[in-house]
């Protein structure tokens, strides 16, 4: 997974995990990322790896930049600690694993949303809020998201 994230966790770093896509990289990325490491001193990506791209019906061109692409652009940012690409449906069985103190999502979701057939309920938040760690909703940059991207190309 992560080789240092056992040393950050006896060092008493604060670990902060998000997850997503991240297929076309874009202001309100960058400026979400920041937020989220700001949560922290470690910030650990779960990237969706491309079959459950597809499988998140984000439109049959999907993922545009396959995961390793994808991956690397990610880790090139000043934010971003460590990536871990995850091939479930839901990045659930990563956060038991990592067991962060910070789990955040972006503004289309309810932190204190508790039913998980709701589609605005954060996967992982009842498990984090467990062991004591917090969930945290970062607004969206207004104007910026892939699929926008993807549709001015188109047009």
């Amino acid at each position: 997974m992560i080789p240092q994230l056992d040393q950050w966790k006896k060092e008493g770093k604060k670990i902060v995990f998000t997850n997503g896509v991240f297929d076309i990289l874009h202001v309100g990325h960058v400026s979400y990322l920041q937020k989220a490491k700001s949560l922290g001193d470690i910030l650990i990506i779960g990237l969706n790896d491309d079959d459950s791209v597809r499988k998140l019906n984000k439109g049959p061109e999907r993922p545009i930049n396959n995961e390793l692409a994808r991956k690397t652009v990610l880790e090139a940012l000043r934010a971003v600690d460590g990536v871990v690409i995850f091939k479930e449906e839901t990045p659930l069985a990563l956060i038991l694993s990592i067991q962060p103190d910070v789990l955040v999502k972006g503004g289309d979701y309810d932190p204190h949303q508790t039913d998980p057939a709701h589609k605005q309920y954060m996967v992982g938040s009842k498990e984090v809020r467990s062991w004591g760690g917090s969930v945290e909703v970062i607004d969206f940059v207004a104007g910026f998201s892939t699929t926008a991207v993807v549709n001015k190309l188109k047009a």
